[in-house]
C-alpha cells in the first residue's frame, strides 16, 4: 500500500515538474515574441514558416505518393494482362483433389514471376488456390482473401492494396479474371492474383522528404535574415522617434527633421512633429496662464490691502476709543463705509472679469438700435455729469444704427465708458456720436478732460491700471482698474473691436466699431 501511494505521489510529483516546465517555457518565448517589432517579426515569420515548411512536406508526400501509387497501379495492370495472356496460352489441367499442376506450367509460372517481379496466383471462383509461383510461402488448395472472390465475382480487373500486420510493409495486389475478358459471354472460371511490394517506395518518399527538409532549412536561414533585416529597417527609425520623444520629454523641443525609407515612419514622425508643436504651444499657454494667475493674485492682494488696511485702522481707533468727537467718529465711519463699498465693486468687476475670462457668461445676439441705447444711457446719466458741472451731448448722424447684440451688455459698456469720461472730465464737454457706412455702425464717446500721457495709453486694456493723474481722484471716483478690461471683453464677445486716443490734458476718444445689420 505504501509503495503504491509512494508510485503515485512520484508520478504526481514528475507531472507537475513538467507541467511547471512547459508554463514556463511558454511564459518565456511569449515575453520574447511581446517584447518588441523585431522578435516579434522575427518569431512570427519562423514559425509560419515552419507550419508552411510541414504542411508543404505532408501534402507533397501525399501527392508523390498518390503518384507512385498510380503510377504502379497502372504498371500491375499491365502485367496482370500479359499474364493473363501468357496462361492463356497454355491449356493448365488441375486436379481437383490433390492439387498437382504440371512441370511445364510451374515453370511458366516461376518464368513469368521472374520477369515481372511479382508473385503468380491462380485460384477459382470458391477463393481456392490452384497453383503459384511461390510454393514455400502459399500451399496450393488453401483459400485467398474473401475481397479477392468478391472482385473476380464482379469480373472487372482491380488493384488492392493491403499492409503487411507483421512487418508493416505494403502489398499491391492485382485480381484478373482468366481468360480472356472482352467476352462477356465467357463464365469466370478462375482468377490471377499478381502480388508486388514497391520495395522502392518508402526510398522515394524518404529522399523526397530530405530534400525538402534541407531546401527548408536553408530557406528558413533567408527567411530569419530577410526577417532580422527587415525588423531592423523597421524598429530603427521607431527607436529614433523613441530616443526623439524622449529627448523632448526631457526639456529639448527640437525635433529631428530626418527622412525615413518607410511612409508610415515619415507620417507619424510628421504626426509627433505636429505633436510637439502643439504640445510646445500649449506649455508656452500654460506658462503664460500661470504668469498671469500670479500677476492677478498679487494684484488682487495689492488692491485690496489699501482699503482694507484704511477700514482696519478706523475700525481699530473707534474700537479702541481713541475718537472722542463724534463728528470725527462719524467721519472715520463714513470712510470706512466709502472704503467698503470700493472693495465691493472691486470684487464684483473681479468675478465678471473671471466669468467673462472663463466663458461663463454669455450674451444674446438679438438686432438693437444703438443710436436709441445710446441715448438713453445718455439721459440716464445727465445728472452724473452735472456733478462734474459737465454736459454730455448727443449727435445721431446716422439713419441706420442696427447692429447685433446684447442690449444689457451693450448698455453696460455705454453706461462704464461715460463714467469713466465724466470722472475724467470737471466742468467740460462730452460728446456721443453715432455714425455709419455700408458695413459697420461706429459710437464714439470723446471728452475733453485730463486725459492719458502716450506712454501710458497702451496699458489702459490691462488689469488694475490707472493712470497716473488718475490715481489721486476721490475713492468714490477712482475706479477698480477693470471696468475697461471688462468693456474691451464685452465688445469683443458681439463681434466688435475698440481702441482708444487720448493726449494728455485735452481730453480721451473711444471709438467702438459694431457690424452692421441688415435684414434679409
Amino acid at each position: 500500500m505504501n509503495k503504491s501511494m509512494n508510485c503515485k505521489e512520484y508520478v504526481q510529483s514528475a507531472a507537475n515538474k513538467i507541467k511547471t516546465f512547459f508554463n514556463n517555457v511558454n511564459y518565456k518565448l511569449t515575453e520574447q515574441f511581446n517584447k518588441n517589432i523585431y522578435t516579434r517579426i522575427l518569431f512570427t515569420n519562423v514559425i509560419v514558416f515552419s507550419i508552411a515548411l510541414a504542411l508543404l512536406i505532408n501534402f507533397s508526400n501525399f501527392m508523390v505518393k498518390q503518384s507512385v501509387y498510380d503510377q504502379f497501379n497502372q504498371d500491375l495492370l499491365r502485367k496482370s494482362k500479359r499474364v493473363n495472356y501468357a496462361l492463356s496460352k497454355q491449356a493448365v489441367e488441375l486436379e481437383s483433389e490433390s492439387g498437382i499442376q504440371s512441370e511445364t506450367d510451374q515453370a511458366l509460372l516461376r518464368f513469368l514471376s521472374d520477369s515481372f517481379d511479382a508473385r503468380i496466383t491462380i485460384f477459382d471462383k470458391e477463393g481456392t488456390i490452384l497453383s503459384t509461383s511461390a510454393e514455400q510461402e502459399v500451399v496450393p488448395g488453401s483459400k485467398v482473401d474473401a475481397k479477392f472472390i468478391e472482385v473476380l465475382t464482379s469480373g472487372e480487373t482491380e488493384v488492392v492494396h493491403k499492409t503487411d500486420s507483421e512487418t508493416g510493409q505494403l502489398t499491391f495486389t492485382s485480381v484478373v479474371p482468366m481468360g480472356n475478358t472482352e467476352d462477356n459471354e465467357q463464365t469466370i472460371e478462375s482468377g490471377i492474383l499478381l502480388e508486388s511490394r514497391p520495395t522502392n517506395l518508402d526510398l522515394t518518399l524518404n529522399k523526397m522528404r530530405l530534400i525538402l527538409l534541407l531546401g527548408g532549412i536553408i530557406i528558413l536561414m533567408i527567411v530569419i535574415v530577410v526577417s532580422v533585416y527587415l525588423a531592423m529597417c523597421i524598429s530603427r527609425p521607431i527607436s529614433r522617434l523613441s530616443t526623439s520623444v524622449a529627448e523632448y520629454n526631457g526639456g529639448n523641443y527640437i525635433f529631428s527633421n530626418e527622412n525615413h525609407s518607410l511612409d508610415e515612419i515619415n507620417v507619424l514622425s510628421e504626426q509627433i512633429k505636429k505633436l510637439t508643436v502643439s504640445l510646445e504651444s500649449i506649455q508656452s499657454k500654460t506658462d503664460k496662464i500661470e504668469g498671469e494667475r500670479t500677476r492677478l493674485f498679487t494684484e488682487i492682494s495689492h488692491e485690496l490691502r489699501t482699503p482694507l488696511t484704511a477700514v482696519q485702522g478706523f475700525a481699530e481707533a473707534i474700537r479702541d476709543g481713541m475718537i472722542e468727537d463724534e463728528t470725527l467718529q462719524n467721519k472715520y465711519l463714513d470712510m470706512i463705509c466709502t472704503q467698503t463699498l470700493h472693495i465691493t465693486r472691486l470684487v464684483d468687476d473681479i468675478l465678471a472679469l473671471s466669468r467673462l475670462e472663463s466663458g461663463d457668461i454669455t450674451v444674446e445676439k438679438l438686432p438693437l438700435d444703438l443710436a436709441a441705447l445710446s441715448h438713453g444711457v445718455v439721459m440716464s446719466m445727465e445728472g452724473l455729469a452735472k456733478c462734474n458741472k459737465s454736459k454730455i451731448v448727443f449727435m445721431n448722424k446716422s439713419d441706420k444704427s442696427i447692429v447685433l447684440g446684447d442690449v444689457d451688455r451693450m448698455e453696460q459698456i455705454i453706461r462704464n465708458l461715460l463714467k469713466n469720461s465724466i470722472n475724467a472730465t470737471d466742468n467740460g464737454t462730452i460728446k456721443v456720436e453715432i455714425e455709419s457706412n455700408k458695413d459697420e455702425v461706429q459710437l464714439t464717446i470723446q471728452d475733453n478732460g485730463i486725459g492719458i500721457s502716450p506712454d501710458e495709453l497702451p496699458h489702459i486694456w490691462d488689469r488694475f491700471y490707472r493712470a497716473k493723474n488718475q490715481r489721486n481722484l476721490d475713492v468714490e471716483m477712482k475706479g477698480t482698474g477693470l471696468g475697461l478690461v471688462i468693456v474691451k471683453k464685452l465688445v469683443q464677445m458681439q463681434d466688435g473691436n475698440i481702441n482708444a486716443e487720448s493726449q494728455l490734458g485735452k481730453g480721451t476718444v473711444f471709438r467702438l466699431n459694431f457690424p452692421m445689420f441688415t435684414q434679409q
